[in-house]
């Protein structure tokens, strides 16, 4: 009888925990109107692998400076990999950027730097 009123007492207490607003169990919360919303930020770009060639189109939509680069690995342990110049894509410009390998590409990327 006793296992019964604590397994009883156990559940009340999960059931309560499960049914209480998020807004209640949740004391760490800040007000959205306390913190700024970040900038957007970020070109949106478009990276094509043909055969040995790499090309990327970045297009920034927003008002900061996006500075871009493109990085290329290649398949083969004797090609070299490369890491193109950085280029800043400014809001509303889209640039292009190239890169490639002797033989075959394994992988490629953007990376995304802010300008101050």
């Amino acid at each position: 009888m006793r296992f019964f009123r604590s397994l009883a007492s156990a559940t009340v207490a999960v059931v309560c925990v499960l049914l209480l607003p998020y807004e209640a169990m949740s004391d760490a919360r800040v007000p959205a109107g306390d913190t700024p919303s970040p900038e957007p930020f970020g070109a949106a770009c478009r990276i094509r692998v043909d055969g040995s060639r790499v090309t990327a189109y970045c297009h920034n939509p927003y008002p900061g400076t996006d500075r871009v680069s493109l990085h290329v690995e290649c398949a083969h342990w004797w090609d070299l990999d490369s890491d193109g110049a950085p280029v800043e894509a400014g809001p509303a410009e889209t640039v292009r950027l190239t890169g490639r390998c002797w033989k075959e590409v394994r992988s490629a990327w953007i990376s995304h730097r802010r300008v101050s």
